[in-house]
């Protein structure tokens, strides 16, 4: 009877894709890319760049392979790595801008999505959102960084941070809002 290992030693492929074995690397990136590309995805609308920054992403996941101590996740360590590399993307590209920062932004929200609505319109909804505030969102509500972490990540106030996120959640819910009543046949 042969036996079939199911599940290779990630310690062992991370110490081989070190010494620059591709093989070991290629694994590590098969069984990494659809979830950091779905990362990228988040922040970055258009499917191309979004893979363009992942590929961007594991260039310094690999370079950078010796640094990582075993310690914690090795996917939430290179998911940082990838969150890192969208923020360069919008920086190169010029493209991250902030709304001014707003006193208040401590309204309520309701969650009244309803099962209906497909998980694709609610990304494209996200999608629409202009980028600060996605990359904001994004940061906060799927990668749990808080605000303090976002500003510095960001080299933006705390106070900036806060209201961006304020800003898109209300621009979120207007436009699920809006999805909820074309579906039920209210516009």
């Amino acid at each position: 009877m042969k036996i079939i290992q199911l599940h290779t030693n990630q310690t062992d492929l991370i110490k081989k894709a070190v010494k620059q074995d591709r093989k070991a690397q290629h694994v590590l990136f098969e069984t990494y890319a659809p979830k950091m590309l779905s990362v990228c995805r988040y922040y970055v609308s258009d499917l191309q760049k979004a893979e363009e920054v992942m590929l961007n992403g594991f260039f310094k996941v690999f370079k950078y392979l010796k640094d990582y101590k075993n310690e914690g996740s090795f996917e939430g360590w290179i998911r940082r790595i990838m969150v890192r590399e969208v923020i360069s993307f919008y920086r190169q590209k010029k493209q991250i801008q902030f709304a001014d920062e707003v006193e208040n932004y401590t309204a309520e929200f309701h969650n009244d999505i309803d099962s209906s609505i497909e998980v694709a319109q609610i990304q494209a909804c996200i999608d629409s959102l202009p980028e600060g505030y996605r990359l904001i969102f994004n940061m906060y509500a799927i990668e749990g960084y808080k605000h303090n972490e976002i500003a510095k990540m960001l080299d933006i106030n705390e106070g900036t941070s806060k209201s961006q996120l304020f800003k898109a959640k209300k621009m979120l819910q207007e436009k699920i809002n809006t999805l909820n009543s074309v579906q039920n046949g209210v516009k």
